[in-house]
């Protein structure tokens, strides 16, 4: 088979679905799927025999409820198609009861309180918007994952509940606008996914990647990414081999990985999907994920997905662009020809301009995890202050709100040379400073860490659209004229909420003096972004369209609490390890070899007032590093037990500090160290052999 025909090979997708079901069944099937209809119960036998016959013929033996805990993964446990028959033989076992519902044990998930200790059980519930597919001998089933009380345990139920509630709200403003024949609107997302790969021997040498996930430890390389040789640069053959392995297995499973290349920093690669729904391009960024680290290590290689595996180089994002598109295909953030006389394109745009700008504190709340903190503000990664960038045309459009033409937003640029085409530069270009930049027909989303699951982000964009597009269509259901309403409200929104927009360069220290002045909301960690979760703003958004309830939001505000403090824990941890066992040792028998060759030079008569330096610099370089060793853990000694705010402050402002004082003395004394002493792999090795 052509790579083209391999596409979806291992995905009950629909054309499988259409041969294999009764035709009832696979309408009933359809319109759940399609139009998000309610799921007739009564078809999951049908389906379920059909899934059970097409997993057995691509050789699956077992099946996975496969779910999306609050912990940025997708795990499942693995059930066997077989049950004993009684007389010593086995049948093939799986009805309509093993495809709706499992009941996998919660007790060892992350609650943040949402359940009792004692309450061991979750359930998983078919999710049949999402492709079933077979991995691994395996049919995965995406699903829901919900407690006793039906309390959602998962990234997925929010996600799904705040899909319909964007729907509905744009439906209901679409109808007012005249669009009399649209019945959904869909979120449509396509993630970018940025990654490193170093060597796999190399990476297993070194504890803090093995158990970090980013190197805690070491010095600058002679060489990084100054010389931008990097981005877009030839693929190594190696890696080439890599991806071309990952392409083919993603593609079999349906997933539409469009470009690949690489990014700024040395071994650092992105991969991106072709859009789809906001529900459906999650599950596959989690395939993406997970099938990156399978086939790295495949080809010898180590994938890091941190935010910021390597210190003063780029770190790794996932940009996230979103648009929303009817169920006839037509894209509601597509400006077209005359964006001026395009009220749809107009109210969408208020929309999000306004819906970012009330909700930026939740926006960035979306991104907040201990990762990102390492990455957010710097190489080519946008500062933890929320802004959107519109572009000069349609921020003139928003402000001005007439039917004046504004122009194309492109220009004819001269290359100077006559036998190229033209090329056109668009006003509504990507700036790459920008954390929300509407790039021609979308908004792209910048500041997901690299490790994130893309729910959160998208539940809240879904949720802040809704809320826009549920006040407008209050204003327009009052209104006897929809056209002068709508640019009423067009500016109306640019004055009050105008203030979000920021068009230039979001790196300059003047932004930072402009945001302030412009009450902008900062928090530059997860810990005082996480926050928001308690606010009540954002419980009354949430609780409104029926996405979170006040339990849902305080239980993910204690397990991001909880997973700040494991996280800071761990690396504080890692690193004592690193620098008692690995680094001291090598300085101390350094320090005693330049010792012994002073005392030679000194035994013959001679003396060396450099080689004396040298030896002078290693002794205390070893004194200090038992001095910071001593400091991080007399203060990890006086950190409080429980999980609290006050705990975490101290882990921030107290044990990160030691950390960073550690690391310093650390990668200093590595540039001085015999290279063959020193006990780890080193930037250069991790970066540039690859």
């Amino acid at each position: 088979m052509s790579f083209e025909q391999d596409f979806g090979c291992h995905v009950f997708r629909d054309e499988v679905m259409k041969s294999m079901l009764p035709s009832e069944v696979f309408v009933s099937l359809q319109r759940t799927r399609k139009a998000g209809g309610k799921l007739d119960e009564a078809i999951a036998g049908p389906v379920a025999e059909a899934m059970l016959k097409w997993a057995l013929q691509q050789g699956a033996t077992h099946y996975i409820h496969w779910f999306q805990p609050m912990t940025d993964a997708a795990v499942g446990k693995s059930e066997c198609f077989l049950s004993p028959a009684g007389d010593g033989s086995a049948i093939l076992d799986f009805d309509s009861r093993a495809l709706v519902q499992g009941e996998p044990d919660a007790s060892s998930f992350p609650s943040g309180g949402i359940r009792n200790t004692f309450e061991a059980r979750g359930y998983t519930a078919w999710d049949p918007t999402s492709f079933v597919f077979v991995r691994d001998k395996t049919l995965y089933i995406p699903t829901a994952f919900c407690g006793p009380s039906g309390v959602a345990l998962d990234q997925k139920t929010p996600l799904l509940r705040s899909m319909e509630a964007v729907s509905n709200e744009a439906v209901r403003v679409l109808r007012l606008l005249g669009w009399k024949d649209v019945s959904r609107v869909t979120p449509m997302v396509g993630a970018e996914q940025e990654y490193f790969l170093v060597d796999r021997e190399r990476y297993e040498q070194r504890l803090d990647l093995k158990l970090c996930g980013r190197t805690l430890l070491g010095a600058p390389p002679p060489k990084s990414q100054e010389l931008d040789d990097h981005y877009f640069g030839r693929v190594r053959l190696r890696i080439a081999s890599f991806m071309h392995e990952l392409d083919e297995t993603l593609w079999k499973l349906g997933v539409a990985a469009k470009t690949k290349h690489n990014e700024v920093a040395p071994t650092q690669h992105e991969l991106a999907t072709v859009y789809d729904s906001a529900n459906l391009t999650c599950d596959a960024n989690h395939l993406v994920m997970e099938t990156m680290k399978v086939v790295a290590k495949k080809h010898g290689l180590a994938c890091l997905l941190h935010e910021k595996p390597f210190h003063g180089v780029n770190g790794s994002g996932k940009h996230n662009n979103y648009s929303l598109c009817t169920d006839q295909g037509k894209n509601l953030l597509s400006p077209g020809e005359h964006p001026e006389n395009n009220l749809t394109f107009i109210l969408f745009l208020a929309a999000f301009v306004r819906g970012v700008d009330r909700y930026a504190t939740q926006l960035r709340m979306s991104t907040a995890t201990p990762g990102n903190d390492c990455r957010l503000g710097g190489y080519e990664a946008p500062p933890a202050i929320i802004s959107m960038f519109l572009g000069e045309r349609y921020t003139s459009l928003l402000a001005k709100c007439s039917n004046e033409d504004h122009g194309s937003g492109k220009r004819p640029v001269s290359i100077g040379v006559e036998t190229m085409p033209a090329v056109l530069s668009d006003d509504a270009d990507r700036n790459r400073t920008s954390p929300f930049a509407f790039t021609g027909n979308k908004f792209e989303f910048r500041m997901v860490g690299s490790a994130q699951s893309i729910a959160l982000a998208n539940i809240v964009l879904n949720a802040l659209v809704a809320e826009s597009l549920s006040f407008f269509a209050a204003r327009l259901e009052q209104s006897t004229e929809i056209e002068r309403t709508v640019r009423e409200i067009a500016c109306e929104t640019y004055a009050a909420h105008g203030r979000i927009i920021m068009n230039g360069n979001n790196y300059s220290q003047e932004w930072q003096a402009e945001a302030a002045r412009r009450g902008l909301p900062v928090y530059p960690d997860s810990l005082s972004a996480a926050a928001a979760w308690q606010m009540p703003e954002t419980i009354d958004l949430f609780g409104r369209f029926h996405i979170f309830s006040e339990l849902e939001c305080h239980s993910r505000y204690e397990i991001m609490l909880e997973n700040y403090r494991k996280i800071a824990l761990i690396e504080a941890r890692t690193l004592l390890e690193m620098v008692q066992r690995q680094v001291t040792p090598a300085v101390i028998a350094c320090a005693g070899k330049s010792a012994a060759q002073l005392a030679h030079l000194r035994s013959v008569g001679l003396d060396n007032a450099a080689l004396y330096r040298y030896t002078q610099r290693l002794s205390k370089a070893v004194s200090d590093l038992f001095a910071g060793v001593e400091k991080l853990r007399d203060d990890l000694h006086a950190l409080p037990a429980e999980v609290s705010e006050e705990s975490n402050r101290m882990l921030r402002d107290t044990i990160r500090v030691d950390m960073e004082a550690l690391r310093d003395i650390s990668d200093g004394v590595e540039q001085v160290v015999n290279a063959a002493d020193w006990p780890m792999p080193t930037y250069t090795d991790l970066m540039h052999r690859v």
